[in-house]
């Protein structure tokens, strides 16, 4: 019965995960949670900021809105966006050291070759 539990648990969570995955993968909605990892940004700034223009931007926004991973805040005039899951930004944080840290400039080093098995000479003694 516990290993059915787990199993149950674990495809609501592979379920969340691939609901979040779907969101990044389009490369506006993507630009536009980096941006918000960082801070919260009203729509003006975000479009600055991504070169997203309405209504695409309004667009990506709704998708990230309805999926949950972010939530909007009015303040007067402007609506300001921030990420709403903490999880959403550790794999933000996980997709930038991955794509884009610099790459060392030196080549990464070689991996150990074996030795040439050489026929070992008997010992003189």
């Amino acid at each position: 019965m516990q290993a059915e539990l787990d199993l149950a648990q674990m495809q609501q969570q592979a379920q969340q995960a691939s609901r979040l995955m779907q969101a990044c993968a389009h490369p506006g909605r993507l630009l536009l949670l980096c941006q918000l990892a960082l801070e919260e940004l009203n729509v003006g700034e975000l479009e600055q900021r991504v070169g997203l223009h309405q209504p695409s931007l309004s667009q990506q926004l709704g998708v990230l809105r309805r999926e949950g991973l972010i939530r909007a805040r009015r303040a007067g005039q402007q609506v300001y966006y921030q990420l709403q899951d903490p999880r959403t930004a550790e794999l933000l944080r996980s997709l930038y050291r991955i794509f884009c840290t610099p790459m060392p400039t030196s080549p990464l080093p070689a991996g150990r070759k074996r030795e040439e098995a050489a026929p070992k000479k008997p010992d003189q003694n």
